[in-house]
């Protein structure tokens, strides 16, 4: 059979790669914490990772293991591990493989989670740079002998400054480091992260992935694209035969094994099935944005619009190369200076004011004084967030209604 499409491969992705009991086309959750081996020199090879297997719910499961090949196979990776939570995963990524005294260049346009996170990784003595990720000069300044890595979102959350990741890619390849990039907002089909030269992906399942706003979840994604057997800070004990594998071992031993923030069963199977729809919903959600983003950037009561697909933004022409069918769902807005970005929400009708996004249904609400608050005025300003900014994600409903209750919103004012 000739290579299918990409919602082909998804929706009978769980029965091709997994093929579950009985003729199902869904793997069923895996409620037991415990695996019983009749063998005793069998649990003993699972252990010691000789053989597959499950020894305990909060490293793996067949659900987890099967959510995590269908991730990988999304990905076109050399293995997936998944977690409770798209920070859990991050969190897991950043304290399996670095360690005191190393080096990593970061975006300053990290959301606030993963930013808070870098300035406890500093606490702990890895040093952190944040840099200009649109500017390749500014990560090639950064750069010092100890720096291990590149990490850097793809389209940053809420200012939409889009990552060259392409020539970043190339650098860290040149420069043998590590380049970490956050996938969630641009997950497959819109970016290719393997061609763009990723080295691992992470991403929050809770978004686009599974896309209902009823599951939490999270995932490392290993592309293939770097030689681990370079890497110094492989424990002995994880440098397995199949040295590609040495980063997710010491990432699915260190972050998941001991850390503990283990994805559940019932959580797996949810996900799995929302990301059957995962292509649909994106070119819905995609091409709603585009819309919404023109309607608005050219309203009067609208002094400024964050989208990367709008010829204006700054990085348009990044965007318009590395993704592949759209320019993602998620947009920002500054109101005129006389309109009340409170007074603005609370007249959203179909809109809903709430902190997600990647949600099939459209949510907004105000940047500077909820996800960035503790960020404080200074941090927010360098990060381009103005104190004013809406954040619009954009769901799957017919445009038209959307575009009516935003100009019966801004009519209001």
């Amino acid at each position: 059979m000739s290579k299918q499409g990409f919602t082909t491969r998804q929706i009978h992705a769980d029965r091709r790669l997994n093929k579950p009991a009985n003729g199902a086309v869904h793997t069923p959750a895996t409620t037991s914490v415990l695996f019983e081996y009749t063998d005793a020199q069998d649990i003993i090879d699972v252990f010691q990772g000789k053989q597959a297997g499950h020894v305990y719910g909060r490293s793996s499961t067949e659900s987890m293991q099967a959510l995590a090949n269908q991730i990988n196979d999304l990905e076109q990776g050399v293995g997936a591990v998944c977690f409770a939570t798209g920070m859990a995963a991050i969190s897991a990524a950043v304290l399996s493989l670095f360690k005191h005294g190393d080096h990593i260049i970061v975006s300053q346009y990290l959301f606030g989670n993963t930013r808070s996170l870098m300035n406890t990784v500093s606490d702990l003595g890895i040093q952190i740079s944040f840099v200009d990720v649109t500017s390749l000069q500014a990560i090639t300044e950064a750069y010092q002998p100890n720096t291990r890595a590149v990490f850097t979102e793809t389209i940053a959350n809420p200012a939409t400054q889009v990552a060259d990741i392409q020539a970043i890619g190339r650098y860290c390849k040149e420069r043998e480091i590590l380049l970490i990039v956050d996938n969630t907002m641009t997950p497959p089909p819109l970016f290719n992260a393997k061609a763009s030269g990723v080295s691992l992906v992470v991403c929050s399942l809770t978004k686009y992935v599974a896309g209902h706003g009823h599951v939490l979840g999270g995932a490392v994604i290993d592309t293939g694209e770097f030689d681990w057997s370079g890497f110094n800070n492989i424990s002995p004990a994880y440098q397995v035969a199949d040295c590609t594998q040495w980063g997710l071992t010491q990432i699915k031993k260190k972050g998941l094994r001991d850390m503990g923030a283990s994805l559940s069963s019932e959580a797996a199977h949810k996900i799995a099935v929302g990301m059957e729809t995962l292509a649909l919903r994106m070119q819905r959600a995609c091409s709603n944005a585009k819309e919404l983003a023109l309607f608005l950037h050219n309203h009067d009561k609208i002094s400024q619009v964050y989208y990367p697909g709008l010829a204006d933004h700054p990085q348009h022409f990044i965007a318009r190369e590395q993704m592949l069918t759209g320019y993602g769902a998620m947009l920002s807005i500054d109101l005129a200076e006389h309109i009340d970005p409170i007074a603005f929400l609370n007249k959203l009708e179909l809109v809903i004011c709430a902190t997600h996004l990647g949600d099939t249904r459209t949510l907004a609400l105000p940047v500077a004084p909820t996800i960035f608050y503790e960020s404080g005025p200074q941090e927010r300003a360098q990060m381009g967030i103005s104190e004013n900014m809406l954040r619009i994600s954009v769901g799957i409903e017919d445009i038209e209604d959307l575009i009516t209750d935003f100009t019966q919103a801004l009519a209001s004012l």
